[in-house]
Order: structure tokens, then sequence, then C-alpha cells
């Protein structure tokens, strides 16, 4: 269903179409749009993905934005991209899995906060997608997840762009984005990524620190000694020895092993998870995980080839709160002590061939053999990397009402308009009846006035304009 409303001054669009989780009252004003290319960013952030041929505009991350919590770009309209990526959630799921048009995802929906931060420019658990803008279209393609594959009876992309070429809302956003109002592929893709790339938290605690000092080892003035003291030990490496150990087993009951134990030091997170960004290093391998049967009960899930992961910063929820959702290729983790069992020991699996050697100092596994209070600092600091704004900027949120509509407001106006538009704006209205009646009978320069073209400002003049009053040119 679509409605037209016309004014005077400005072309307001009024559309119907479904969506979920609502934040504001459904308007955008393209005359008055939110500020996506010039946000600032901290000194001490160097990393930046963003790609030369695809930088963020206003324009285009606008039109992300609507494009990333339409619900229009999955068979059916059941789910948009927010689905699976919640604001309230730093754009992850608390789901182990999120739940896509044909059952589950395959992977824990990473968190999409600094993804421009980053030097990784491969994306996917399993780095498959050479860029984001290949990333952002992979799961509209995917049969399980927004199902237009094309396949099994699916509706494919060409299906989907003449859809959305038929939105009322999208022709006037992509002219504004891109110049003209054709929907493409790789138009979706650009604005997505151009969104998603301008979702950034730097205001934490963190942060508020950093700014302060020279070098992230630097004893912050804001943090208290757990804090600080958890921030040496995800920074610093280890020393070790080799040691036998016994460990409890996956199942229960106690195993030797020979181990590297940590005998001092911190407990070398920062190599793969690098402040201050804290991205991950594009050199990592697998890290121990190379099958989930909980999820995927009797059926091997091989996932030797995963390194990707996103940032640290709000892993967890402000003021303490829980995680936003499971670490993890699959969400296994759901505890920051979870996630501590698993790298304090893991037995090395034969069928992982690609381990990445930092799990194995001196070829054998790591066993770094924390203390309760290292447990407490190391998640202390954890905490300090969670901003707050992430959660509810407007920049971010939701651009359709409660009842699923979203309002165009100041509509540029682009290409000709018909002679009876005497001032231009692409609407008939009050204001050109009252530019036609005051050039009336005019017979030299009358210009647009002279509607019919008789080198005459007549009746007929008048009457053409009444004809077309309030049409949209």
């Amino acid at each position: 269903m679509q409605h037209r409303i016309l004014a005077a001054c400005s072309l307001i669009v009024l559309v119907a179409a479904s969506a979920p989780f609502q934040m504001n009252e459904g308007e955008l004003d393209l005359a008055d749009l939110l500020d996506y290319a010039n946000q600032p960013v901290p000194d001490y952030i160097t990393q930046d993905n963003t790609p030369a041929d695809n930088p963020i505009t206003d324009e285009g991350a606008t039109l992300g934005r609507v494009l990333f919590y339409d619900v229009a770009l999955s068979n059916g309209n059941s789910i948009s991209c927010s689905t699976c990526h919640q604001q309230e959630f730093a754009f992850s799921d608390i789901n182990q899995l999120s739940v896509g048009v044909g059952g589950n995802t395959e992977r824990h929906s990473m968190r999409l906060v600094n993804i421009r931060f980053g030097e990784d420019s491969l994306f996917r658990w399993d780095r498959t997608a050479a860029t984001l803008e290949d990333q952002v279209l992979i799961p509209i393609h995917h049969a399980e997840e927004m199902g237009y594959s094309g396949t099994g009876g699916q509706p494919d992309m060409q299906d989907l762009l003449g859809e959305l070429a038929g939105v009322t809302y999208y022709p006037p956003l992509f002219e504004l984005a891109f110049g003209s109002p054709e929907v493409t592929e790789e138009r979706i893709a650009r604005a997505v990524s151009q969104f998603l790339r301008s979702i950034q938290s730097f205001d934490s605690k963190y942060d508020i620190g950093r700014a302060q000092v020279a070098a992230d080892l630097d004893p912050f003035p804001n943090f208290n000694g757990a804090e600080n003291a958890g921030k040496t030990l995800f920074i610093e490496d280890f020393t070790f020895v080799t040691d036998v150990v016994e460990v409890e087993v996956v199942g229960g009951g106690l195993e030797t092993f020979t181990v590297s134990r940590r005998t001092g030091g911190g407990l070398n997170c920062a190599t793969c998870h690098r402040p201050p960004e804290f991205d991950i290093d594009p050199e990592s391998l697998n890290n121990g995980f190379i099958r989930n049967a909980e999820v995927e009960p009797g059926e091997p899930l091989f996932d030797l080839e995963v390194s990707r992961s996103p940032t640290l910063r709000d892993l967890i929820q402000p003021d303490d709160g829980p995680l936003n959702g499971g670490m993890f290729h699959a969400g296994e983790a759901v505890t920051l002590f979870g996630m501590q069992i698993h790298y304090k020991f893991r037995q090395l699996q034969p069928a992982n061939t690609n381990l990445d050697p930092r799990y194995t100092p001196g070829g054998l596994p790591q066993f770094l053999d924390m203390t309760q209070q290292e447990s407490n600092q190391l998640n202390a600091f954890l905490h300090t990397l969670s901003g707050t704004a992430v959660y509810s900027d407007e920049r971010w949120s939701n651009p359709f009402d409660a009842d699923g509509n979203l309002t165009l407001l100041n509509i540029p106006v682009t290409g000709p308009t018909c002679p009876e538009d005497l001032n231009g704006d692409g609407i008939v209205t009050t204001s050109d009846m009252l530019d036609l009646l005051a050039a009336f009978g005019c017979t030299d320069g009358c210009g647009p006035a002279d509607v019919n073209g008789d080198d005459l400002v007549t009746v007929s003049d008048v009457l053409a304009v009444l004809s077309f009053f309030g049409q949209n040119c």
C-alpha cells in the first residue's frame, strides 16, 4: 500500500513498509541529513579500511540505513538486516544463531561496531568475502537468510531490484545518493556498506583514558587498579616453561598433558586483538574451534580457515551489563569466563591443521594458568571497551515508524518540470497560480507564465495551471 501527500513548498511521500523494532518518528528530511561523513575519530585510531571508490557520504549512508532496516530485502518481507544485527546489542544478536527466512543462520551474527577501523579487508567468519560490499549481498542471496537465492523456487536478485524500484521512497533516495533513481545490486552494496562503516564507537572509558596518555601500556588516569592491571595482562606477552599438568576435559575427568605453562607476564591477547582499534590481526589463523557439535549434532563442521573476528569494543553492554551475544563462530561462549576457559587451555585436535601458532608456544598447547584475581582484572578491562552512544544514536536507528511507515521530507527536485510548474519546485501549487495571475496579459518576456506558448498570458494559461493544480511534475 502506498500513499502520497503533496504540499506547496515540498514533496512529502508517505509509504507503508513493515519493519521491526522502532526508535523514531519515521521521518527522513532529505534537506537536513544526519552527519555520517564527518564524524570525529580519535587521533590514536590509525586503521581505516574504507575503499577509495566508496567513501562514506551522508546521502549514501542515509540510503544504506533505510535498506538495512527494510524487511523488503527479504523474501516474504519478514526480516531485515537489523533482525540479526540489532542496535540494542551493538548490532549483534543475543541468540546463538539468528533466524532467517529458511531457518537458522550458519554462524553467530557478528557485532558491526567499528568494522571500518581494522586492517583486515576480508569479511565473514571464514573471510570468504573480499570486501564489505561483497559481504552485505551474501545474506540477501542466501536461501536460509534473506531468501533471494534464485534456487528452489525462490526469487532472485533481479526480482528484488524490480520490487525495490516500485517502492515510492527508493527512487528519490537512490537519486540523492547516486545521481539517478536506478536501483542496482552494486548501489545497494555501496549504500549499505557506507552505513555500516559509519557505525563507530569511541566514547568508552578506555577512550577517555587513552586520550590522556602516549601509549596503551601507560597507566590510564581514569582507570582503577584492576582495570589498569587487566589492560597490562591483555597487552603483554607471557613467559612459559614446559610442564606436565592435569586438565579437566570435555565430558568430565582429568587428563595429563605436556604444555607450555605460563609463569609470568601477561596473557598475550593483544597480539591478535590489537589495541587501540582492537581489530583482529589479518594473519590470524584458526583459534581452536573446528566444529560445534551442539548446534550441528552429529555433523562435523570444519572451520579450519576461520580467522575473522569483530572488534572487542562493545563486547559487553554498558554499565556492567551482559554480553552483546555469544562469542566465537557460533556463539559458543556466553560469558567472559567461558571465553577464558577456551584460551586458558585447548587440547590440540589432530584434524586442526590450521591452528594459529600463537596458541602453541614452544610447539606445545598453551596453559595460561590464570589466577582468579587475574581473571577478574581482565574482565574489568574488557568492560572499559564499551561505549554508550552506539546503542541509541539516531544515525544508526530504525528510520521506520511503529506502523512500518517511512516519510520523506523535502525531496530535491531534479530534471525538467512541466510548464505549469512556474516556480520550478516540482509541483503545481497555489504559488504557481499566483505567479500566473501576476503575469496575466503579459505580451513580452512572459517566460514560463505563457503556459500554452501563444506569446500571451491569457485565461487559457490560467486554466492550464488549474488543471495541473496539486500534481507532481
